[in-house]
């Protein structure tokens, strides 16, 4: 494996600072400097753009980020054990790595960073879907964010790019493709990772659209279509009769069938949904 720059292999970063990838933090760490690199160019240039990475660990896609040009990495790290090799980073890249110990889902990193802003993560499993979320479900648009490369669980990656009718489809697809363009840019497998998971993982690239692609509250989308999938084989009368007390009528008013599931449900006819619901208040 060649060095994408004169810093030690992640071997032995790893075994110099004993960083041992904890489960109760999700981790898993991500070796090949040339695979981080490669994940690094689906951001897009980032010469001109600061770039947010949550959970940096040993620091293998920081580094790829940094050699690929960014021009600055704000490296948000729960686990303190790993600030030592990440400091090293920030010392031999010029000040192009700031890095800060806190919680991604308690810390607001806009203080931080300076427009155009992208975000590329080996999201922590156990955090990654509410931070996708987040991203995704701002009330203004567009967000702070122009593009997001982000590395989940396949089945989660797929669950972001689903169309309707496929099994894989819900409430992840309807949030991730009402506001941005999302497609998976490469897949991964466990052998790829220390420790290796029980499961294939992918990398996915999310653009912002400059407007959402139909008018809807972020909010009341996200709780009609969270409602819609949490029972999924229900009709969606049953399923949404919590959502609103006469549901058979915003149904009606976005053209769905009471009799329909959420599967069937498009995203054009779920923003209906949710307009109509939100008209009630």
């Amino acid at each position: 494996m060649s060095q994408i720059d004169n810093l030690p292999p992640l071997r032995d970063v790893i075994a110099t600072h004993q960083l041992s990838a904890k489960k109760s933090l999700g981790q898993n760490f991500l070796l090949d400097l040339n695979l981080t690199a490669k994940i690094a160019r689906q951001a897009g240039k980032l010469a001109e753009a600061d770039v947010l990475e949550i959970g940096p660990g040993p620091g293998g896609l920081t580094r790829g980020l940094l050699s690929e040009g960014a021009r600055r990495v704000l490296a948000i790290e729960k686990d303190e054990r790993c600030l030592p090799a990440l400091q090293q980073i920030a010392d031999a890249y010029d000040g192009r790595l700031q890095v800060i110990n806190a919680d991604a889902l308690e810390f607001d990193p806009l203080e931080y960073l300076t427009p155009p802003i992208k975000i590329a993560a080996n999201l922590p499993y156990n955090v990654g879907t509410e931070l996708l979320v987040r991203w995704l479900t701002p009330k203004e648009w567009p967000p702070f964010w122009e593009s997001l490369t982000l590395m989940f669980q396949k089945e989660v990656a797929e669950r972001i790019v689903a169309k309707p009718g496929s099994k894989a489809y819900g409430r992840l697809a309807i949030l991730a493709q009402w506001r941005s363009d999302a497609r998976i840019v490469i897949d991964l497998p466990p052998q790829a990772f220390t420790p290796p998971p029980k499961v294939s993982s992918a990398v996915v690239h999310l653009t912002a659209l400059p407007e959402p692609r139909y008018p809807a509250d972020a909010a009341v989308l996200s709780r009609v279509v969270a409602a819609a999938f949490n029972q999924r084989r229900k009709m969606l009368r049953a399923s949404l009769k919590g959502v609103a007390p006469n549901i058979e009528d915003h149904l009606a008013a976005a053209g769905i069938k009471p009799t329909d599931r959420a599967e069937q449900i498009g995203l054009e006819e779920f923003c209906a949904l949710a307009r109509s619901v939100a008209s009630q208040k």
